[in-house]
């Protein structure tokens, strides 16, 4: 296995556009750390974001891994850009000629998929839990700890996804095309959305049915969190509203893009030993 990240990784980095991706990428997730440092002293009005307790323990999980995980479409280039390469550059044939059967050829790149979100899941822990002791009103054993199950579900959010792109990768075999089609099956998730509420089920059916789609599935793993800080709780008694939704990540949910992620897999291995190279 880990001749065959080698492999991945060798080619990866000689190639130019995808170091830079791959860097860009990094970097955005570190200036997440600069959001800390926005302040607005316009006369009367005085306003520090980290004031308003985006980098608090525990929320600080659930913030910054829904915040990062609209960057991973940088990655996303990276992958289906490498296996673009493999059929422009015609690697994908010196490497079965070379010896390598197609699955090992399929479990160099899912090793890569793991890679990318093992290594942007450590980066983002190790960068809030930075912020956090920085910035935390609370810095408590048990409560700089607790709630990093959404740690855990942004790292199988990323697997998913980042399976998703493998997959379109290897049917396109163009970049642009594929990425166009990770588009367009967004859109398609909207319209059908749109079709089930307006004919078929209410809105939390509809929600529930949308929750088995490949995309919608990986994005409800981890709920939006902005209604879940404080200053907007507080905000909504004082007017008399009540904000009472789960945000928590369910075992049921990690399922669901587990079996997307063994499905795309599946679906690239089958259609490479299939296609004549």
């Amino acid at each position: 296995m880990v001749r065959l990240l080698q492999i991945e990784f060798i080619k990866l980095w000689n190639n130019r556009a995808s170091k830079i991706l791959i860097v860009s990428y990094f970097l955005i997730l570190t200036s997440i750390a600069l959001i800390a440092a926005i302040k607005f002293d316009i006369g009367p009005v005085k306003f520090h974001l980290a004031d308003i307790g985006i980098f608090n323990f525990p929320y600080i999980w659930h913030f910054n891994t829904y915040v990062t995980a609209f960057f991973k479409l940088f990655l996303a280039i990276v992958i289906v850009s490498m296996m673009a390469n493999e059929y422009s550059n015609k690697t994908i044939k010196q490497n079965l000629i070379d010896g390598l059967s197609k699955k090992e050829f399929i479990l160099s790149k899912f090793l890569t998929v793991i890679s990318f979100a093992f290594i942007s899941t450590v980066f983002v822990f190790v960068v809030s839990l930075i912020l956090g002791l920085v910035y935390s009103d609370y810095n408590e054993i048990s409560i700089i700890f607790s709630d990093l199950e959404f740690v855990a579900a942004f790292f199988f959010k990323l697997v998913g996804f980042f399976s998703f792109c493998l997959f379109l990768g290897i049917l396109v075999k163009r970049s642009a095309f594929a990425l166009g089609f990770l588009i367009l099956w967004q859109i398609l998730e909207g319209i059908i959305r749109g079709l089930l509420r307006w004919k078929v089920f209410d809105g939390p059916t509809t929600e529930t049915v949308m929750g088995f789609f490949p995309l919608q599935s990986m994005y409800n793993l981890i709920k939006e969190p902005a209604t879940r800080l404080e200053a907007v709780q507080t905000v909504a008694d004082q007017v008399g509203e009540s904000i009472a939704l789960n945000y928590r990540v369910h075992w049921y949910e990690i399922l669901i893009v587990l079996g997307w992620t063994a499905i795309f897999i599946y679906l690239s291995y089958a259609l490479l030993k299939k296609r004549d190279l």
